[in-house]
């Protein structure tokens, strides 16, 4: 017989049971996150809901299809879908490459147009061992097509390609049909930059300090900018122009070696400070490569003759093509180093090609000197810098730590009847230009560093300037003690003495001399 007292023990231990047993359902899994109580709940709706006829048979299905619904709503907790390969996407930018314009249009562009036959040009460089592969020199000359197509241009070039660390740059060599129009408004815009506004109103003095005369820039179809250059990372990728060069930029560009990293816009951070980012230090290397290995058969180019008017040699900046140039031998050219000559002017220390007196003064400065009533010394005027004319032979060009600056190779001795001849730079390694019969052309594919002979050292910084100069008349001097004060009023005082004593004798004399 049960007393009261025992059946409510056994019904607090029962409870207990099932709340310890329901807590052993709620406990969570390890690998899935999910608990048996919450699934068997769910796996019990859904048979509620669809009422199968062999609910036990089917159980297993069931539990399994709750398990995978739990799944599908935690997708966020998968590995998400990769972003597209890069490849794929230049592929896409590359599509509108081969799209193929009106037909009209076509013929019209066939018949004259500045687009170089880069596949001729290409075949001619393989001969040579020099090249970008097939495909990319085809992809590159539809790139140099749309451009033509997208830009008035009057002579369109592929210059070559630069390499970088994280992306290239494919350079294009161009001339501007507007390119006059252009050079009249840079002018316009210096001579408005030179002539500032005074103001009457300002009172504050005036420093007569003048900065050193900084070297002008040369204008948009001469010298250093006698080119325009565009550039772009991939064929398909938008082109960008470079801008113009500055003498500043081609004398640092001299002193510092830095690789490029494909982005126009990156710092260069070097000693000396380069007056510019990576697309004006880009400019600056093409323009030094230009002038150093842009050649050319002897004979292919000739100076324009003007009547009534003498000039010399090496003024001479403007050439044609010779209408009577019949090609020299591949043997010959490949032998002699005369043979060829370069077709771009040479840059000189002040960073340009014609050089420029910078102490020249104009009539309103001699008369502002002519007014002034203490004049200062003036420099000795500095000698004009000519460096070597156009269309110089490479064998006078100088070599660099014994190593000779070119070398020249033909392509083939076994077939030398349908050969050509080549020369390679040993000063810009990656430079070449090829030569057969009456063409020729130039291509440069390298990292747009120059071969030094010797390990780089980069330049020391300057000695500090003295802040004033160092003499008696301004450093300070101990004060005297008082023996020394006192010891100098004697002698001041004894020099006086002496001074009035001569003095009164050579009156006395005088005297006595107008008495007789």
């Amino acid at each position: 017989m049960e007393t009261p007292g025992n059946s409510t023990s056994d019904k607090n231990q029962e409870q207990q049971a099932a709340l310890n047993f329901k807590a052993f359902l709620l406990k969570s899994s390890t690998k899935t996150n999910q608990n048996l109580y919450d699934h068997l709940s769910r796996v019990l709706t859904k048979v509620m809901d669809e009422c199968p006829e062999n609910a036990v048979d089917d159980f297993e299905e069931l539990s399994l299809e709750v398990k995978a619904s739990q799944l599908l709503d935690n997708q966020s907790t998968l590995r998400s879908i990769p972003d597209t390969d890069p490849a794929l996407a230049l592929a896409q930018e590359q599509k509108s490459l081969f799209s193929r314009g009106a037909g009209d249009e076509q013929e019209e562009a066939l018949a004259e147009t500045p687009l170089p036959n880069l596949a001729e040009q290409s075949f001619f460089f393989e001969q040579a061992e020099v090249g970008l592969g097939r495909e990319e020199t085809h992809r590159i000359f539809l790139a140099l097509k749309q451009l033509v197509d997208t830009q008035p241009l009057q002579r369109c070039r592929f210059w070559g390609k630069i390499l970088g660390r994280e992306a290239n740059y494919i350079v294009a060599e161009v001339e501007s049909r507007d390119e006059e129009e252009e050079r009249v408004e840079e002018t316009h815009k210096d001579e408005e930059e030179e002539a500032p506004e005074e103001d009457e109103t300002d009172s504050l003095p005036k420093s007569t300090y003048k900065p050193p005369p900084t070297v002008p820039m040369e204008l948009r179809g001469s010298g250093t900018n006698k080119f325009t250059y565009f550039v772009c990372q991939e064929p398909g990728l938008p082109w960008v122009r470079l801008p113009d060069v500055t003498p500043a930029q081609i004398v640092v560009a001299r002193q510092i070696r830095k690789l490029f990293t494909g982005r126009l816009d990156a710092p260069i951070v070097t000693y000396p400070p380069f007056p510019g980012n990576e697309a004006n230090y880009l400019r600056a290397q093409i323009a030094r490569i230009s002038a150093g290995t842009q050649v050319s058969p002897l004979g292919f180019y000739q100076f324009e003759e003007e009547e009534g008017e003498e000039t010399e040699e090496g003024a001479r900046d403007n050439f044609v093509d010779n209408p009577d140039f019949e090609g020299i031998p591949v043997q010959e050219m490949a032998e002699s180093l005369s043979a060829w000559v370069h077709h771009v002017q040479h840059i000189n220390k002040q960073g340009r090609c014609v050089w420029i007196n910078l102490f020249e003064k104009n009539e309103e400065e001699l008369e502002e000197e002519a007014e002034e009533e203490e004049k200062e010394e003036e420099p000795d005027e500095p000698e004009p810098e000519v460096g070597p004319p156009l269309l110089t032979p490479l064998s006078e060009d100088a070599e660099i730590n014994n190593t000779p600056p070119w070398s020249t190779r033909i392509s083939s001795n076994l077939i030398p009847e349908y050969a050509i001849a080549y020369v390679r730079s040993n000063l810009w390694p990656g430079a070449y230009a090829y030569a057969c019969g009456k063409k020729f052309e130039n291509i440069y594919i390298g990292w747009g560093l120059k071969y030094l002979g010797e390990p780089y050292t980069p330049p020391v910084p300057p000695i500090p300037q003295q802040e004033y100069p160092s003499g008696p008349e301004i450093t300070e001097a101990l004060d005297p003690s008082l023996n020394d004060e006192q010891s100098q009023k004697a002698a001041a005082e004894q020099q006086q003495e002496q001074e009035d004593m001569e003095g009164l004798e050579a009156e006395e004399e005088e005297e006595e001399e107008d008495e007789d």
